[in-house]
């Protein structure tokens, strides 16, 4: 659906890692955008599914909690995708419970013919009524009533300026929360662990992408200027670790190469990367373990 790349768009540096893959964020990324007349705090949720293990209720439990916070919900539709399908519907029932402003924010319609748009936001638009979420909704079921409905490309830069127009517009005057320069609240590891993890998203298929997680063990400035950094990245089972470490540890090779290059512009400095891939067996349904990798539910 592109939330990740809509973030990043909004405040025009990279910040969450962007992936085909569904369920690619697990945490809430904070993002700040400023300008002469506003700041705005986006926050972006791992998107609201059907979980399957511990990991993914935690998840869901990151971004249902998260909707009574903020002043106005986004909610990002694949709007290449001319009808919703049931994980829109699943989301737009999570979003008419908590009953906050909505906008509806029709993403990838660079990829559908001008004289469609309309179709296709009319069909999304449809999510606002009970009966299209649900063949037997709750007698309590709320409808959602649509602040607007924007039709965007967050990758091709499309419509975000009336977008954040938008959602400029429904802020209510308050303090500036963030200093200027800042862009988010999560520490240096905590994004570099992210880099790491989107290449191994991009780069493989199947069970592997949801089987990995990352954490960066040590992050060390040294004396010549460079930095070191060194990172495990985990799997669920050994054929899942031979995977990630290809043939002559190619495929580990061409991870800390691809995430070289976004880890050295986000600490503004030559790195020395290590990458150690470590079976955990079950992680993600193993609380400990969950809480140890920063998934946290506190």
């Amino acid at each position: 659906m592109g939330k990740s790349t809509l973030l990043n768009a909004f405040i025009e540096r990279k910040l969450a890692i962007m992936s085909d893959k569904p369920q690619t964020t697990r945490n809430r990324i904070l993002g700040v955008y400023n300008r002469d007349d506003a700041q705005v705090v986006f926050l972006d949720t791992p998107g609201i599914h059907k979980p399957h293990h511990r990991l993914g209720e935690y998840m869901n439990k990151v971004a249902v909690s998260t909707i009574p916070e903020v002043d106005v919900v986004l909610f990002v539709v694949d709007g290449s995708s001319p009808e919703p399908g049931d994980g829109d519907k699943y989301v737009a029932e999570a979003i008419a419970r908590a009953g906050q402003p909505v906008i509806l924010v029709c993403n990838k319609m660079d990829r559908v013919q001008r004289e469609d748009w309309y179709k296709v936001m009319d069909n999304y638009k449809a999510l606002s009524e009970p009966s299209v979420r649900s063949e037997n909704p709750a007698p309590d079921a709320r409808t959602i009533d649509w602040l607007d409905v924007v039709p965007i490309s967050a990758l091709a830069n499309k419509n975000i300026d009336k977008l954040l127009d938008l959602i400029v517009g429904q802020m209510e005057e308050g303090p500036q929360y963030y200093p200027e320069d800042m862009v988010t609240d999560q520490p240096e590891k905590f994004v570099i662990a992210e880099f790491i993890r989107e290449k191994i998203l991009q780069m493989t298929r199947e069970e592997i992408p949801h089987s990995v997680a990352v954490e960066v063990e040590q992050l060390e400035r040294r004396d010549s200027g460079t930095v070191y950094v060194a990172a495990a990245i985990y799997v669920e089972r050994d054929s899942q670790k031979g995977i990630i470490i290809g043939a002559k540890g190619a495929m580990l090779k061409q991870v800390g190469a691809k995430s070289r290059a976004d880890i050295e512009e986000l600490l503004g400095s030559k790195i020395f990367l290590e990458l150690f891939v470590k079976v955990k067996e079950d992680w993600r349904n193993r609380q400990n373990v969950l809480r140890t990798l920063g998934y946290r539910d506190e």
